[in-house]
């Protein structure tokens, strides 16, 4: 049985990601911040195919803690997929001359020193999959926002840059038996994926449809059939996948 590691799984495309390779008949693991999230995945989920444990993945001992307790449960079974998924979900700052250090550092943070401290720690594991032949894969996930901006978003896009930046870089050094690509999803609706005390679905316009030329806004499962296929993709590495519902190609004018 294939094993898939999530970060930032208690909610959003982490969780749907989490159940949708559950579904698909692999274990899962999913380290998270949010407990209480963890908590309602643990009650859905069997023990015996899934391990949820809270944890800052931006925090290296709390890493290393977390990877302590994986290994105890893979003993020496492989680890297949990992998924850099955390982050912090807003993007707005407010403006540069006003963005404390401190601030601009909890969005590096969780998303791209996580990527590298939880990476770190995977590999080992993602090697004894690619030594009995089986596919090794790393999906970091990014954002449109690594390359298109918003006002006041400078410390996330930055972040979601930094990941691109260090997909490339992982590809290259730990091909070929790993491989390593990012996703960078749009505009993605995760309301319906979040845990049930702040589960929400919202009615969007139809100028938010239309502005993608799929005419519809993404949803969390679009995010996991692209991890899904980039695992099995075995000639793919090193690339950053727009996941946006073409949003990104689509010029648009105020009217």
């Amino acid at each position: 049985m294939d094993t898939l590691l999530v970060t930032g799984a208690g909610n959003g495309i982490g969780r749907a990601t989490l159940m949708h390779f559950h579904g698909a008949g692999w274990r899962v693991i999913g380290l998270d911040l949010d407990d209480a999230a963890l908590e309602e995945l643990r009650e859905a989920l069997p023990e015996e195919t899934a391990l949820l444990i809270a944890c800052d993945v931006g925090k290296e001992d709390a890493v290393a803690t977390a990877f302590e307790t994986i290994g105890d449960w893979l003993g020496e079974d492989a680890l297949h997929c990992l998924v850099n998924n955390s982050g912090i979900a807003d993007p707005y700052c407010g403006p540069l001359e006003d963005l404390a250090l401190e601030k601009w550092q909890g969005w590096i943070d969780a998303s791209l020193t996580a990527a590298f401290l939880v990476s770190r720690s995977a590999i080992p594991l993602l090697r004894r999959a690619a030594e009995t032949g089986d596919s090794a894969s790393i999906a970091n996930i990014s954002s449109t926002r690594a390359v298109m901006s918003e006002p006041e978003s400078f410390a996330y896009a930055a972040a979601k840059g930094g990941i691109d930046a260090l997909t490339h870089a992982m590809a290259v050094t730990l091909g070929p038996n790993i491989r390593v690509n990012a996703i960078r999803p749009g505009w993605i609706e995760t309301g319906p994926w979040q845990k049930s005390a702040e589960r929400t679905h919202p009615d969007h316009r139809a100028v938010d449809r239309e502005q993608h030329p799929v005419g519809r806004i993404g949803e969390p499962q679009d995010i996991a059939r692209a991890v899904e296929y980039l695992h099995t993709a075995g000639f793919v590495t090193g690339q950053h996948l727009n996941v946006d519902g073409g949003m990104t190609v689509k010029m648009i004018y105020e009217h």
